[in-house]
């Protein structure tokens, strides 16, 4: 992934997502982490549109804590973290 063709925002919510997944201890940044970091993206555009599209947000942030909490969860893996493969494809 060449992150010098992302805009902005989304190197931005990669990062967050990447923090997210560090916190939790989770190998792998996926696609749930970078949907929370863009849900949490201040001046954001996602939140907005998926509330536009009348997606219930607490329904939605509710299943992406629960999908998160039953990713794999790993120890001593030194602060690094690698994009899964679903995200790669995305």
């Amino acid at each position: 992934m060449n992150a010098e063709k992302l805009t902005m925002k989304l190197q931005s919510a990669l990062g967050e997502a990447q923090s997210l997944a560090l916190g939790r201890d989770h190998q792998f940044i996926d696609p749930a982490h970078l949907l929370v970091a863009l849900l949490d993206q201040k001046g954001g555009t996602v939140h907005h549109l998926l509330a536009q599209a009348d997606v219930k947000m607490p329904q939605l942030r509710n299943e992406l804590g629960r999908y998160l909490d039953g990713l794999p969860k790993v120890s001593g893996n030194d602060g690094e973290v690698h994009v899964s493969k679903e995200l790669a494809k995305l």
